[in-house]
């Protein structure tokens, strides 16, 4: 049975809050465990030649409003009621990715995760404004000066950029994206599943004996 969950992860897409909770719940039925595999989806974008939904899909008649109810849904499904779409949408991410890494590198990523996911998709915080993006990071029990200390070191950029190229190197071109396996396993024996809509399909993988 498959154990784990790694969820490609950045803070710019609304489909990462709308993943979030409904994983969370999966996880918690099955004991599967999640590790949160912080990127640059800009960057993922330009290494793959994707674009956003909204960008890719615009000249094509009726796609994009289905998009929104087929969103609509999946909110109404799982009672994600608290989302507002981010006014600065789509905002650059880049200080915030990393200094999700930095803390993930605390093992600290999840709860990061937990911190902040309200705060830009439910409160509307604008994380390109330093001391907003300060406030609520320390809210959230953080050490939002030290974080942002790390985001500009060497160290932290190269990590935040080699977990990109690694994911699209095992497939991944968009968020959410989420590969499932076993703790310990090679990166190649786990099962790529991409879209909110796949939930089901995670489910059947991690109960499969």
């Amino acid at each position: 049975m498959a154990n784990r969950v790694e969820l490609v992860f950045d803070f710019v897409s609304p489909n990462a809050y709308l993943i979030w909770t409904p994983l969370r719940d999966l996880l918690r039925r099955t004991g599967a465990e999640l590790d949160v595999v912080p990127v640059f989806l800009a960057g993922m974008h330009k290494l793959t030649g994707n674009a956003p939904p909204f960008v890719r899909d615009a000249e094509v008649k009726g796609k994009n409003d289905y998009a929104m109810l087929e969103l609509q849904r999946f909110i109404d499904r799982h009672n994600l009621d608290k989302f507002r779409m981010h006014p600065k949408f789509p905002f650059n991410s880049i200080t915030l990715q990393r200094m999700l890494t930095a803390a993930d590198q605390d093992g600290r990523g999840v709860q990061f995760v937990e911190t902040m996911l309200p705060a830009i998709w439910e409160e509307g915080v604008d994380i390109t404004d330093p001391d907003a993006l300060a406030e609520a990071v320390n809210a959230g029990g953080f050490d939002a000066a030290d974080l942002f200390a790390r985001s500009q070191t060497d160290e932290v950029k190269a990590a935040l950029a080699a977990n990109t190229d690694a994911v699209v190197a095992r497939g991944a071109f968009g968020i959410p994206t989420m590969f499932v396996g076993n703790a310990g396993s090679a990166p190649d024996t786990f099962q790529m599943f991409f879209g909110k809509e796949r939930l089901d399909q995670i489910e059947d993988e991690l109960r499969k004996g």
